[in-house]
Protein backbone atom coordinates (compact mmCIF):
# COMPACT_ATOMS: atom_id res chain seq x y z
CA UNK A 1 0.00 0.00 0.00
CA UNK A 2 1.78 3.29 -0.88
CA UNK A 3 2.07 5.95 1.43
CA UNK A 4 -1.10 8.19 0.26
CA UNK A 5 -3.41 5.02 0.04
CA UNK A 6 -2.20 4.85 3.82
CA UNK A 7 -3.05 8.52 4.53
CA UNK A 8 -6.64 8.09 2.36
CA UNK A 9 -7.45 5.43 4.72
CA UNK A 10 -6.42 6.67 7.99
CA UNK A 11 -8.88 9.52 7.20
CA UNK A 12 -11.50 7.31 6.34
CA UNK A 13 -11.03 5.24 9.74
CA UNK A 14 -10.83 8.92 11.33
CA UNK A 15 -13.67 10.00 10.46
CA UNK A 16 -15.57 7.15 11.23
CA UNK A 17 -14.81 6.68 14.52
CA UNK A 18 -15.24 10.54 14.62
CA UNK A 19 -18.68 9.97 13.88
CA UNK A 20 -19.63 7.11 15.94
CA UNK A 21 -17.95 8.96 18.86
CA UNK A 22 -20.11 11.66 18.24
CA UNK A 23 -23.10 9.87 18.01
CA UNK A 24 -22.55 8.42 21.49
CA UNK A 25 -21.60 11.52 22.70
CA UNK A 26 -24.63 12.52 22.38
CA UNK A 27 -26.81 9.54 22.63
CA UNK A 28 -25.35 9.68 26.62
CA UNK A 29 -26.09 13.27 26.74
CA UNK A 30 -29.29 13.01 25.57
CA UNK A 31 -30.23 9.71 27.99
CA UNK A 32 -28.88 12.09 30.56
CA UNK A 33 -31.84 14.31 30.09
CA UNK A 34 -34.63 11.47 29.79
CA UNK A 35 -35.28 11.24 33.24
CA UNK A 36 -37.75 14.48 33.55
CA UNK A 37 -38.56 17.29 31.10
CA UNK A 38 -35.70 19.81 31.62
CA UNK A 39 -36.65 23.19 33.24
CA UNK A 40 -36.39 25.03 30.30
CA UNK A 41 -38.91 23.32 28.77
CA UNK A 42 -41.48 22.61 31.40
CA UNK A 43 -44.44 23.87 30.41
CA UNK A 44 -43.63 23.96 26.27
CA UNK A 45 -43.81 20.38 25.92
CA UNK A 46 -45.72 17.55 27.87
CA UNK A 47 -43.43 14.65 29.40
CA UNK A 48 -45.42 12.20 27.02
CA UNK A 49 -43.70 13.77 23.66
CA UNK A 50 -40.69 14.55 25.22
CA UNK A 51 -40.07 10.97 26.14
CA UNK A 52 -41.55 10.18 22.68
CA UNK A 53 -38.50 12.65 21.05
CA UNK A 54 -35.99 10.81 23.34
CA UNK A 55 -36.52 7.96 21.58
CA UNK A 56 -37.00 9.14 18.37
CA UNK A 57 -33.68 10.64 18.92
CA UNK A 58 -31.91 7.60 20.01
CA UNK A 59 -33.30 5.48 17.65
CA UNK A 60 -32.02 7.50 14.56
CA UNK A 61 -29.05 7.56 16.18
CA UNK A 62 -28.30 4.53 16.79
CA UNK A 63 -29.90 2.96 13.30
CA UNK A 64 -27.66 5.92 11.64
CA UNK A 65 -24.39 4.37 13.38
CA UNK A 66 -25.04 1.12 11.65
CA UNK A 67 -25.51 3.05 8.38
CA UNK A 68 -22.53 4.77 8.93
CA UNK A 69 -20.54 1.82 9.74
CA UNK A 70 -21.77 0.28 6.04
CA UNK A 71 -20.99 2.87 3.78
CA UNK A 72 -17.12 3.08 5.22
CA UNK A 73 -16.80 -0.42 4.75
CA UNK A 74 -18.24 0.33 1.40
CA UNK A 75 -16.08 2.83 0.84
CA UNK A 76 -13.04 1.35 1.90
CA UNK A 77 -13.95 -1.92 0.17
CA UNK A 78 -14.26 0.16 -3.68
CA UNK A 79 -10.86 2.19 -3.18
CA UNK A 80 -8.66 -0.57 -2.16
CA UNK A 81 -10.21 -3.93 -3.45
CA UNK A 82 -9.05 -2.65 -6.86
CA UNK A 83 -12.40 -3.20 -8.00
CA UNK A 84 -12.43 0.30 -9.70
CA UNK A 85 -9.68 -0.34 -12.08
CA UNK A 86 -10.54 -3.63 -12.90
CA UNK A 87 -13.90 -2.20 -13.85
CA UNK A 88 -12.75 0.68 -15.58
CA UNK A 89 -10.37 -1.54 -17.57
CA UNK A 90 -13.08 -4.08 -18.24
CA UNK A 91 -15.75 -1.58 -19.38
CA UNK A 92 -12.91 0.42 -21.56
CA UNK A 93 -12.41 -2.78 -23.50
CA UNK A 94 -16.49 -3.59 -23.86
CA UNK A 95 -17.38 0.30 -24.78
CA UNK A 96 -14.10 2.01 -25.62
CA UNK A 97 -12.83 5.40 -24.68
CA UNK A 98 -15.77 7.66 -26.16
CA UNK A 99 -17.24 10.83 -24.31
CA UNK A 100 -20.57 9.02 -24.21
CA UNK A 101 -19.20 5.52 -23.02
CA UNK A 102 -16.80 6.92 -20.42
CA UNK A 103 -19.89 9.19 -18.75
CA UNK A 104 -21.75 6.13 -19.15
CA UNK A 105 -18.55 4.70 -16.70
CA UNK A 106 -19.09 7.32 -14.19
CA UNK A 107 -22.63 6.82 -14.52
CA UNK A 108 -23.39 3.60 -13.86
CA UNK A 109 -20.83 3.07 -10.79
CA UNK A 110 -23.15 6.42 -9.08
CA UNK A 111 -26.23 4.46 -9.28
CA UNK A 112 -24.51 1.15 -8.76
CA UNK A 113 -23.28 2.11 -5.24
CA UNK A 114 -26.61 4.29 -4.93
CA UNK A 115 -28.30 0.58 -5.15
CA UNK A 116 -26.29 -0.94 -1.99
CA UNK A 117 -28.24 2.13 -0.09
CA UNK A 118 -31.67 1.49 -0.87
CA UNK A 119 -32.32 -1.07 2.20
CA UNK A 120 -31.03 1.71 4.73
CA UNK A 121 -33.25 4.21 2.72
CA UNK A 122 -35.89 1.49 2.76
CA UNK A 123 -35.84 0.47 6.77
CA UNK A 124 -35.84 4.41 7.84
CA UNK A 125 -38.83 4.94 5.73
CA UNK A 126 -41.12 1.99 6.46
CA UNK A 127 -39.81 0.96 9.86
CA UNK A 128 -37.85 3.53 11.64
CA UNK A 129 -40.54 6.58 10.46
CA UNK A 130 -43.40 4.04 10.93
CA UNK A 131 -42.41 3.21 14.00
CA UNK A 132 -42.72 6.91 15.65
CA UNK A 133 -45.82 8.08 13.28
CA UNK A 134 -44.09 10.22 10.39
CA UNK A 135 -44.54 7.40 7.93
CA UNK A 136 -47.27 8.26 5.26
CA UNK A 137 -45.19 7.25 2.22
CA UNK A 138 -46.92 4.32 0.01
CA UNK A 139 -44.37 1.76 -1.14
CA UNK A 140 -45.50 2.38 -4.42
CA UNK A 141 -44.84 5.97 -3.84
CA UNK A 142 -41.69 4.93 -2.81
CA UNK A 143 -40.44 2.88 -5.67
CA UNK A 144 -41.76 5.57 -8.08
CA UNK A 145 -39.96 8.06 -6.42
CA UNK A 146 -36.41 6.12 -6.93
CA UNK A 147 -37.63 5.50 -10.33
CA UNK A 148 -37.99 9.53 -11.02
CA UNK A 149 -35.01 9.79 -9.53
CA UNK A 150 -33.18 7.71 -11.83
CA UNK A 151 -34.79 8.82 -14.97
CA UNK A 152 -33.77 12.52 -14.14
CA UNK A 153 -30.36 11.50 -13.43
CA UNK A 154 -30.34 9.98 -16.76
CA UNK A 155 -32.01 12.47 -18.79
CA UNK A 156 -30.06 15.33 -16.63
CA UNK A 157 -26.71 14.21 -14.80
CA UNK A 158 -25.70 12.19 -17.77
CA UNK A 159 -25.16 14.23 -21.02
CA UNK A 160 -23.95 16.91 -18.42
CA UNK A 161 -21.45 14.17 -17.54
CA UNK A 162 -20.82 13.83 -21.79
CA UNK A 163 -20.79 17.58 -21.79
CA UNK A 164 -18.17 17.98 -18.86
CA UNK A 165 -16.18 15.32 -20.47
CA UNK A 166 -16.02 16.41 -23.73
CA UNK A 167 -14.89 20.16 -22.59
CA UNK A 168 -11.46 18.19 -21.85
CA UNK A 169 -10.78 17.66 -25.46
CA UNK A 170 -12.02 20.77 -26.64
CA UNK A 171 -10.24 22.98 -24.06
CA UNK A 172 -7.02 21.39 -22.90
CA UNK A 173 -5.43 22.46 -19.58
CA UNK A 174 -7.91 25.10 -18.98
CA UNK A 175 -10.86 22.62 -18.68
CA UNK A 176 -11.58 22.91 -15.29
CA UNK A 177 -12.64 26.18 -15.47
CA UNK A 178 -15.19 25.32 -18.68
CA UNK A 179 -16.07 22.65 -17.10
CA UNK A 180 -17.09 24.96 -13.46
CA UNK A 181 -18.79 27.16 -15.96
CA UNK A 182 -20.84 24.67 -17.31
CA UNK A 183 -22.04 22.90 -14.46
CA UNK A 184 -22.52 26.23 -12.36
CA UNK A 185 -24.86 27.46 -15.21
CA UNK A 186 -26.18 24.12 -15.15
CA UNK A 187 -27.37 24.81 -11.28
CA UNK A 188 -28.54 28.15 -12.14
CA UNK A 189 -30.66 27.06 -14.44
CA UNK A 190 -32.09 24.22 -12.26
CA UNK A 191 -33.01 26.59 -9.69
CA UNK A 192 -35.75 28.40 -12.72
CA UNK A 193 -36.98 25.00 -14.38
CA UNK A 194 -37.34 22.62 -11.08
CA UNK A 195 -39.90 24.56 -9.42
CA UNK A 196 -41.94 24.47 -12.27
CA UNK A 197 -40.97 21.40 -14.15
CA UNK A 198 -39.50 18.74 -11.76
CA UNK A 199 -40.86 19.42 -8.49
CA UNK A 200 -44.54 19.13 -9.65
CA UNK A 201 -43.28 15.23 -10.81
CA UNK A 202 -43.16 14.76 -7.38
CA UNK A 203 -45.54 16.29 -5.34
CA UNK A 204 -49.20 18.57 -6.38
CA UNK A 205 -48.73 22.26 -5.96
CA UNK A 206 -52.10 23.94 -5.85
CA UNK A 207 -52.32 27.43 -4.95
CA UNK A 208 -53.32 29.07 -1.44
CA UNK A 209 -57.44 28.80 -1.30
CA UNK A 210 -58.89 32.59 -0.85
CA UNK A 211 -59.24 33.61 2.59
CA UNK A 212 -57.44 35.32 5.70
CA UNK A 213 -54.41 33.19 5.72
CA UNK A 214 -53.70 34.18 1.76
CA UNK A 215 -54.71 37.68 2.40
CA UNK A 216 -52.68 37.72 5.77
CA UNK A 217 -49.39 36.29 4.03
CA UNK A 218 -49.26 38.59 0.65
CA UNK A 219 -49.81 41.63 2.39
CA UNK A 220 -47.02 40.61 4.70
CA UNK A 221 -45.03 39.94 1.41
CA UNK A 222 -45.75 43.38 0.07
CA UNK A 223 -45.33 44.90 3.61
CA UNK A 224 -42.10 43.56 2.93
CA UNK A 225 -41.07 44.33 -0.58
CA UNK A 226 -40.97 39.92 -1.39
CA UNK A 227 -41.70 40.18 -5.10
CA UNK A 228 -43.61 36.59 -4.98
CA UNK A 229 -46.33 35.53 -8.03
CA UNK A 230 -47.38 33.10 -5.76
CA UNK A 231 -47.94 31.15 -2.14
CA UNK A 232 -48.75 27.07 -2.95
CA UNK A 233 -49.52 24.30 -0.65
CA UNK A 234 -47.39 21.31 -1.44
CA UNK A 235 -49.06 18.07 -0.26
CA UNK A 236 -45.67 17.32 1.66
CA UNK A 237 -48.42 14.90 3.76
CA UNK A 238 -48.10 12.55 1.32
CA UNK A 239 -44.54 11.36 2.07
CA UNK A 240 -44.18 12.31 5.81
CA UNK A 241 -46.14 13.75 8.97
CA UNK A 242 -42.80 16.43 9.15
CA UNK A 243 -43.80 20.02 8.37
CA UNK A 244 -41.72 22.77 6.44
CA UNK A 245 -42.38 25.76 4.67
CA UNK A 246 -39.83 27.65 1.97
CA UNK A 247 -39.57 30.00 -1.21
CA UNK A 248 -38.12 28.67 -4.53
CA UNK A 249 -37.48 30.15 -8.24
CA UNK A 250 -35.86 33.49 -8.96
CA UNK A 251 -37.37 37.00 -9.94
CA UNK A 252 -40.68 36.33 -11.67
CA UNK A 253 -40.67 32.96 -10.99
CA UNK A 254 -40.44 33.36 -7.17
CA UNK A 255 -43.19 31.88 -5.27
CA UNK A 256 -43.69 30.69 -1.30
CA UNK A 257 -44.61 27.35 -0.52
CA UNK A 258 -46.18 25.69 2.76
CA UNK A 259 -46.79 22.27 3.47
CA UNK A 260 -50.22 21.11 4.22
CA UNK A 261 -48.80 19.94 7.52
CA UNK A 262 -47.38 22.66 8.24
CA UNK A 263 -50.86 24.55 7.84
CA UNK A 264 -52.82 22.43 9.80
CA UNK A 265 -50.56 22.45 12.90
CA UNK A 266 -49.96 26.28 13.06
CA UNK A 267 -52.45 29.12 13.48
CA UNK A 268 -52.61 32.32 10.99
CA UNK A 269 -50.56 34.61 13.34
CA UNK A 270 -47.84 31.74 13.42
CA UNK A 271 -47.63 30.94 9.65
CA UNK A 272 -47.10 34.69 8.53
CA UNK A 273 -43.99 34.48 11.63
CA UNK A 274 -42.94 31.60 9.53
CA UNK A 275 -42.90 32.99 5.85
CA UNK A 276 -41.70 36.19 7.63
CA UNK A 277 -38.57 34.22 8.56
CA UNK A 278 -38.57 32.67 4.99
CA UNK A 279 -38.39 36.53 3.55
CA UNK A 280 -35.91 37.21 6.33
CA UNK A 281 -33.18 34.69 4.52
CA UNK A 282 -34.26 36.67 1.35
CA UNK A 283 -33.86 40.44 2.74
CA UNK A 284 -30.53 39.46 4.38
CA UNK A 285 -29.40 37.94 0.64
CA UNK A 286 -28.85 34.24 2.39
CA UNK A 287 -29.34 32.47 -0.83
CA UNK A 288 -27.07 34.79 -2.71
CA UNK A 289 -24.43 34.53 -0.10
CA UNK A 290 -25.25 30.58 -0.19
CA UNK A 291 -25.33 30.51 -3.98
CA UNK A 292 -21.50 32.45 -4.14
CA UNK A 293 -20.46 30.09 -1.82
CA UNK A 294 -21.55 26.99 -3.81
CA UNK A 295 -20.45 28.46 -6.51
CA UNK A 296 -16.72 28.83 -5.48
CA UNK A 297 -17.20 25.34 -4.48
CA UNK A 298 -17.27 23.83 -7.78
CA UNK A 299 -14.52 25.69 -8.93
CA UNK A 300 -12.69 24.84 -6.02
CA UNK A 301 -13.55 21.05 -6.41
CA UNK A 302 -12.70 21.03 -10.07
CA UNK A 303 -9.20 22.83 -9.86
CA UNK A 304 -8.29 20.11 -7.23
CA UNK A 305 -9.33 17.44 -9.75
CA UNK A 306 -7.30 18.56 -12.24
CA UNK A 307 -4.39 18.86 -10.31
CA UNK A 308 -5.00 15.03 -8.80
CA UNK A 309 -5.34 13.91 -12.41
CA UNK A 310 -1.58 14.61 -13.01
CA UNK A 311 0.03 13.29 -9.50
CA UNK A 312 0.82 9.57 -10.76
CA UNK A 313 1.16 9.08 -6.93
CA UNK A 314 -2.96 9.56 -7.09
CA UNK A 315 -3.68 7.17 -9.18
CA UNK A 316 -1.46 4.63 -8.11
CA UNK A 317 -2.48 4.54 -4.47
CA UNK A 318 -5.72 3.20 -6.11
CA UNK A 319 -4.50 0.87 -8.36
CA UNK A 320 -5.31 3.09 -11.54
CA UNK A 321 -2.34 3.35 -14.36
CA UNK A 322 -1.15 6.56 -14.48
CA UNK A 323 -1.61 8.35 -18.31
CA UNK A 324 -0.53 11.67 -18.98
CA UNK A 325 -2.71 13.77 -21.65
CA UNK A 326 -5.95 15.52 -21.84
CA UNK A 327 -7.80 13.02 -22.88
CA UNK A 328 -11.21 12.19 -21.34
CA UNK A 329 -10.20 8.95 -20.35
CA UNK A 330 -6.86 9.52 -18.72
CA UNK A 331 -9.04 11.89 -16.00
CA UNK A 332 -12.10 9.85 -15.52
CA UNK A 333 -10.49 8.03 -12.83
CA UNK A 334 -9.28 11.32 -10.90
CA UNK A 335 -12.91 12.41 -10.92
CA UNK A 336 -14.57 9.17 -9.89
CA UNK A 337 -12.09 8.87 -6.67
CA UNK A 338 -12.19 12.78 -5.74
CA UNK A 339 -16.03 12.19 -5.61
CA UNK A 340 -15.76 8.78 -3.37
CA UNK A 341 -13.10 11.07 -0.90
CA UNK A 342 -14.88 14.45 -0.83
CA UNK A 343 -17.53 13.70 2.08
CA UNK A 344 -14.27 12.51 3.94
CA UNK A 345 -12.53 15.76 3.83
CA UNK A 346 -15.74 18.11 3.85
CA UNK A 347 -16.72 16.07 7.21
CA UNK A 348 -14.06 18.17 9.18
CA UNK A 349 -15.07 21.63 7.33
CA UNK A 350 -18.36 20.64 7.84
CA UNK A 351 -18.65 22.45 11.66
CA UNK A 352 -17.65 25.68 9.61
CA UNK A 353 -20.36 25.89 7.27
CA UNK A 354 -22.93 24.85 10.11
CA UNK A 355 -21.64 28.02 12.04
CA UNK A 356 -22.42 30.20 9.21
CA UNK A 357 -25.74 28.41 8.48
CA UNK A 358 -26.99 28.79 12.28
CA UNK A 359 -25.62 32.71 12.06
CA UNK A 360 -27.97 32.76 8.96
CA UNK A 361 -30.79 31.65 11.01
CA UNK A 362 -30.44 34.25 13.93
CA UNK A 363 -30.75 36.94 11.35
CA UNK A 364 -33.58 35.40 9.97
CA UNK A 365 -35.58 35.03 13.06
CA UNK A 366 -34.46 38.79 14.11
CA UNK A 367 -35.95 40.02 11.02
CA UNK A 368 -39.05 38.01 11.69
CA UNK A 369 -39.59 39.32 15.11
CA UNK A 370 -38.88 43.07 14.19
CA UNK A 371 -41.33 42.35 11.04
CA UNK A 372 -44.06 41.08 12.95
CA UNK A 373 -43.22 43.41 15.70
CA UNK A 374 -43.74 40.46 18.49
CA UNK A 375 -41.87 37.31 19.27
CA UNK A 376 -44.32 35.37 21.00
CA UNK A 377 -45.95 33.97 17.40
CA UNK A 378 -42.56 32.62 15.78
CA UNK A 379 -41.51 30.89 19.17
CA UNK A 380 -44.91 29.29 19.62
CA UNK A 381 -44.58 27.92 16.42
CA UNK A 382 -40.82 26.74 16.86
CA UNK A 383 -42.31 25.10 20.02
CA UNK A 384 -45.21 23.86 17.88
CA UNK A 385 -42.47 22.18 14.93
CA UNK A 386 -40.12 20.95 17.48
CA UNK A 387 -43.69 18.95 19.37
CA UNK A 388 -44.36 17.86 16.10
CA UNK A 389 -41.31 16.47 14.51
CA UNK A 390 -39.79 15.16 17.65
CA UNK A 391 -36.61 17.21 17.24
CA UNK A 392 -33.82 16.51 19.78
CA UNK A 393 -34.12 19.41 22.13
CA UNK A 394 -30.90 18.24 24.23
CA UNK A 395 -28.07 17.56 21.79
CA UNK A 396 -24.39 17.83 23.16
CA UNK A 397 -23.16 21.37 21.98
CA UNK A 398 -20.27 19.43 20.24
CA UNK A 399 -22.65 16.43 18.05
CA UNK A 400 -24.83 19.89 17.19
CA UNK A 401 -21.68 21.70 16.04
CA UNK A 402 -20.94 19.27 13.37
CA UNK A 403 -24.84 18.09 12.79
CA UNK A 404 -26.58 20.79 13.03
CA UNK A 405 -27.63 23.48 10.30
CA UNK A 406 -30.49 25.49 12.57
CA UNK A 407 -30.00 26.23 16.17
CA UNK A 408 -31.43 24.36 18.81
CA UNK A 409 -34.94 25.50 20.41
CA UNK A 410 -33.47 26.76 23.40
CA UNK A 411 -30.68 28.85 21.54
CA UNK A 412 -33.32 30.49 18.97
CA UNK A 413 -35.66 31.33 22.02
CA UNK A 414 -32.59 32.75 24.73
CA UNK A 415 -31.38 34.85 21.28
CA UNK A 416 -34.74 35.83 20.07
CA UNK A 417 -35.93 37.18 23.98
Amino acid sequence: MSPFAIIALILILARAITELWLSRLNQRHVRGNANEVPPAFRGIIDETTYRRSIDYTLAKSRFGDIANVFDVVLLIAVLFSGVLPWAFARFSASFGNSTLALAGFLFITGVALSILALPFAWYAQFKLEERFGFNTTSVKTWLLDRVKGFLLALLLGYPLLALVLKLIEWTGANWWLWASAVVIAFQLLMLLVAPAVIMPLFNRFTPLPEGTLRERLFALAQRTDFPARSIEVMDGSKRSRHSNAFFTGFGRFRKIVLFDTLIAHLTQPELESVLAHEIGHYKKRHVIKLLGLSIAGVFVAFAVIAWLAHQQWFYRAFGFEYQPGFAAANLVPAMLLFALLAETISFWVSPLIHILSRHFEYEADSFAHATMGETESFVQALRKLSEKNLSNLTPHPLYSGFYYSHPTLLERERALR
